[in-house]
């Protein structure tokens, strides 16, 4: 059973590393790229552990409530690309929010702990799909560009024909050499 204040240790952590927050949004990339986003509930994830990386793959564990569970369809795509993916069903403890004298936990201030009831999914993604997608996303940046100047006949032609005609000024100005 995880509980809020494990989460946002994690949280801070994730944020304290450049490395920890590059490789989550890699993973979350990545997801994004397998469709993932398309099957009900799995874009509300909540981030609740990870990215833990070992020496083949990266895991991260997600939170939902028990009333918006990931279509586990959508948990079947990522295990088609050499994922792992694990379903769980557990509690998470959450302080509750003071709002009157019956909220407050016996001899203290603080509020009662309560059990929430959550799905969560592990994840654990092998770095080299990790890669592969990341390589794929370059060249397809570079044939874009490549295809872009290609169908524009060079750098210079997407230029408007009055910044033209003042460059053409500009070159008639200079001496021949």
């Amino acid at each position: 059973m995880a509980n809020v204040k494990d989460i946002i240790n994690n949280i801070e952590q994730l944020y304290g590393s450049n490395s920890s927050l590059k490789m989550l949004k890699d993973f979350e990339r990545v997801i994004d790229e397998l469709d993932t986003y398309v099957y009900d509930n799995w874009i509300d994830g909540e981030l609740v552990e990870g990215p833990k990386e070992t020496r083949y793959f990266i895991e991260c564990t997600f939170m939902w409530p028990r009333d918006k569970m990931p279509e586990p369809v959508g948990g079947k795509r990522l295990l088609e690309y050499g994922c792992e993916v694990k379903f769980a069903e557990t509690s998470i403890s959450e302080v509750r929010k003071i709002k009157k004298p019956e909220d407050i936990r016996p001899g203290t201030k603080k509020g009662k702990i309560d059990h929430k009831d959550v799905w969560m999914v592990k994840i654990a993604m092998p770095k080299k799909l990790m890669t592969d997608i990341n390589r794929g996303y370059t060249e397809l940046d570079k044939n874009k560009i490549e295809d872009i100047v290609s169908l524009n006949g060079g750098v210079n032609s997407h230029i408007d024909p009055a910044d033209q005609q003042v460059q053409d000024m500009a070159n008639a100005e200079q001496p021949a050499a």
